[in-house]
């Protein structure tokens, strides 16, 4: 463990140095600890955290706490990678619609891989994937690892607006973006269950060390659920599949 400054009111403590689920297990665990013990009131002057792939940053108020003071709590926790009293972690089983206008890019890229369309879907979602970190939008979610089998560079040419609820996949991550947005992913299908909503108590529907499965719809019930999520009748929590061990 290292610790890198990042300005006057934030530090960053760097965990590891690949992406793996074993990783983003001692973050997410170090994380809940530091949650946990801000709860008591030890840990006056914190205002956030922000788990990524391989680290945890600490933001925090200076003229509440000192970086020497929140360290020295924060050392005083047993290592994360060793913390048994981490909560379930959640399975979600989200809906994806492969069919038609949801997935541009399915025949480029089963092409690209040199597999059938079928083949490439019923890949996608054989998996089960860890959502590592949220970011480059509320609420996105970068998961992995996608089958080495259908790994491929990003577009060569992003596009300026990708639709919110799309399933892309880049390299060894699988995502979906929540808003309307620029980007160079390969846009395999569509999910309508809302990932970001900053009327809902927690705004992001997924969070680090989650997991998540795909399941596939048709066009008639991705329409439906869309529907029922623009009407604010869909309850994202129909689609958590389960607790499970961390």
């Amino acid at each position: 463990m290292r610790v890198v400054d990042a300005g006057d009111q934030a530090f960053t403590i760097v965990l590891g140095e690949r992406i793996a689920p074993e990783v983003v297990a001692t973050v997410t665990a170090l994380d809940r600890q530091i949650a946990a013990l801000h709860q008591t009131g030890t840990l006056p002057g914190l205002i956030e955290t922000v788990p990524t792939f391989c680290s945890l940053t600490v933001i925090y108020d200076p003229l509440q706490a000192s970086r020497r003071q929140l360290l020295a709590e924060i050392a005083r926790l047993p290592p994360a990678d060793t913390h048994v009293a981490s909560p379930a972690s959640r399975r979600w089983r989200l809906p994806v619609c492969y069919e038609g206008d949801c997935g541009p890019d399915l025949e480029a890229t089963a092409a690209a891989l040199g597999i059938s369309v079928q083949a490439l879907i019923a890949q996608h979602q054989q998996s089960e994937y860890c959502v590592y970190m949220l970011g480059f939008l509320p609420g996105f979610p970068f998961m992995g690892d996608v089958p080495p089998a259908l790994q491929l560079p990003r577009r060569s040419e992003p596009r300026l607006r990708v639709p919110p609820g799309s399933v892309a996949i880049a390299g060894a991550l699988t995502a979906i973006y929540p808003s309307e947005s620029p980007g160079g992913w390969h846009l395999l299908g569509q999910c309508a269950v809302p990932l970001f909503d900053p009327e809902r108590p927690k705004p992001s529907l997924l969070q680090a060390g989650d997991r998540v499965c795909f399941a596939a719809v048709d066009a008639a019930e991705h329409t439906r659920l869309q529907q029922a999520a623009k009407a604010r009748a869909l309850d994202p929590a129909a689609f958590l599949d389960a607790e499970v061990a961390s």
